[in-house]
This record gives structure tokens, sequence and C-alpha cells, in this order.
């Protein structure tokens, strides 16, 4: 049996919505929107069963609707094979949530968030103008938004993208939520919900908008995503969410009680590694640099590893897969010096097997 990461991972960062209790016209909504997240964090704290795998088997989704109500997992409105329906946020939730099935299938040869075939239920319409979307385990759920700074939740391909990928790094490095590790978490789901929406999208590194969340914020916000890989600390600067906290470097890394320890601030500074590695690289980002972050999530790391164990990882695995001293490898090492972590010298003998066959992406 697996354990279980102790906390919902969430896309939106705690901060956000404390600046918006300063409202006194929010201050209710969003404190039960803080509630409900805590109340979240502690069912999942207490929940020890192992996920439930299926046989490896065909793409599976099945969402639900709850209704504006906090029930779970609330009513079935579409399966797998189904027609789309009239409500657009059941269809994302469906489609995007397929897309990442796909990215992670064609791509890495992953069968779903757990290698085994986990069906993807997804629940919409979570209590009434709920600000997240969250992994909460075993399942994902969305709210609709406030309509006044956030549109629905279902909006992103990377917003997906990013909450499944914590599913992904729940039955692999199953990184603890809190401090170093918790933002690697937190920067590892940003990373493949980006690569996510690149793959779909047919981009390369340089044509890649390195934002996640674009789209998710309404036109009241001054603020272009929730976070900038590229340039973290510029996403959004606005009076009434706040300024962007996330620091490029170790020189402003942000020492903190909340957050778990700031898992959604210091995220940036591995989020930039991997845009300076993939820059430097060249090219469609899954195909070198996300494969170095899958084979180092997916073989190289422990629940407790923090930014140096992640960069020494990285590097040796792109000495594994490109070879030693290859441009590859040079580009991770000097991507991580950049932002204030120098790679050391380390072995990791279980990532010296070859990386799974790549499925071609299906025209």
């Amino acid at each position: 049996m697996r354990p279980q990461p102790h906390a919902v991972c969430s896309i939106l960062p705690p901060h956000i919505l404390r600046k918006l209790a300063d409202k006194p016209e929010l201050r209710d909504r969003v404190l039960r929107n803080l509630a409900i997240t805590e109340q979240l964090r502690g069912i999942r704290q207490a929940f020890v069963m192992p996920l439930l795998t299926l046989q490896p088997g065909p793409k599976r989704r099945t969402i639900f609707d709850a209704q504006n109500t906090t029930n779970l997992p609330g009513t079935q409105v579409r399966d797998e094979g189904e027609p789309s329906v009239a409500d657009v946020t059941v269809n994302e939730a469906y489609d995007y949530s397929g897309d990442t099935y796909d990215f992670y299938l064609q791509v890495f040869n992953r069968n779903s968030v757990d290698d085994h075939g986990l069906t993807l239920t997804s629940t919409v319409h979570y209590d009434n103008a709920y600000d997240n979307a969250f992994w909460n385990g075993q399942q994902m759920i969305y709210g609709d938004g406030d309509g006044q700074y956030f549109q629905r939740f279902t909006i992103c391909l990377d917003v997906i993208g990013h909450e499944l990928t914590h599913g992904v790094t729940q039955n692999e490095a199953q990184l603890v939520y809190s401090g170093q590790p918790g933002a690697l978490n937190e920067s590892i789901s940003d990373v493949f919900g980006s690569l996510v929406k690149q793959w779909n999208s047919n981009q390369t590194a340089d044509q890649a908008d390195w934002l996640i969340g674009a789209g998710l914020f309404t036109d009241t916000v001054q603020g272009k995503a929730l976070r900038s890989m590229s340039d973290p600390g510029t996403a959004y600067d606005d009076p009434n969410i706040g300024k962007d906290p996330q620091p490029a470097t170790m020189d402003g890394y942000v020492n903190t009680d909340q957050d778990n320890g700031g898992v959604h601030i210091n995220s940036g500074i591995p989020n930039r590694a991997f845009f300076l590695a993939a820059k430097a690289i060249g090219g469609y980002a899954w195909q070198k640099a996300g494969l170095i972050w899958y084979r180092t999530l997916t073989g190289a790391l422990n629940p407790n590893a923090d930014f140096q164990t992640m960069a020494n990882a990285t590097v040796t695995v792109a000495g594994s897969l490109f070879g030693q001293n290859s441009a590859e490898q040079g580009a991770v090492r000097d991507a991580w010096s950049t932002v204030g972590i120098a790679p050391t010298a380390a072995q990791f003998a279980a990532i010296s097997a070859p990386p799974k066959p790549k499925r071609p992406k299906a025209a």
C-alpha cells in the first residue's frame, strides 16, 4: 500500500484567497472556501486505503455533477464514449482529462495516473461560486469560480493536466506536501500541465507561453495567469488578488509557515529551472526535458526530496538518457545553476534502465 500525500493539492494558492478575504463583501464566501479546503485536507490525512486500480485497458472517464453542493461524487452526467452534453463544464472536464490521459500514454506509455488504467473521475459544479480545482487523492473536483475574478476551473487544459499530475506523483515519488518536497510536487504538476498543453497544441519550447492558468482570470483582473514558469513573480499584479510572490532563484526563497511551507510560492524556482533547460535543449519540450523530468519522478526521488536532490537527479538522468557531458545534460546542469542550485555528483542506480518505448501521437 502506498501512503497518501497529506494535503489537498489545489491549483489556486491560498495567498490569493486570503487577499480576497480582505474585501468585506467577499469575506464570508472566501472564508467558507478556505474552510472547505481545510476540511478536505483533514479527510485526506485520515484516508489510508490504497487507490482502486484496474487492469490495464482503454481510457476511462466519468463525469459527475455536484449541483452546487459539496456532496461527492454527485450525479453521473457523462461516461466514457458518450456524446457531448449541453453543459460546457462537463465537456471540458471530459475532454481535457482525456487529453491528459492521451499525453501520458502516447509520450510516456503511461496508462492513466496510476499506470494501471485508473478511471479519471471528475466532479463539476462543486459548491457555490467555489474558487478552486483540486485532486483529492482519488478524483478531480472543480468549482465554477465566482465569475468576478475567476472563471470556471475547467476552462484551462494545463490546470487539469496540473491537477491530474498530482495523481501521478502520488503513485510515484509520493513527495511530501510540505516545504521543498511540496514545492517540487507543485512544480512537477506545473511542468507536466504545461507540457500537456504544448503537446496538445504541437508547440515547441520557443512557441509555448509557459503560463499556468492563462484564461482563468476574468477581464477585471490585472494578470495573465496564475504562474509564469519563464518569469516567476510576474504572472499577476492586481489590487484585489495581490502580486505574484513567486521567486525565480534561491536568493528569493520564501520561508513561511503558510501554504504548507510555501509550496505554491517556492515552486517558481524549479519551474524556472525546467523552463531554462527546455529552452536550451530546444524542440518539443516533452521529448527531452520532459523525459528527463518524468524519469526522475518515476525512478530517482524519495518522498522527502528537496531542490538539491532534484537538481542532482535530473542531471544524472540526463546523462543516463543522452550521455555524459551531452548537450542535454549540460542544459539541465546550467539551468539549475542559474536558479541558484549547483548540481553535485550523485549516482542513482535505479534510473539506469532505459525509458519505456514512446507511442507515436495519433494524427
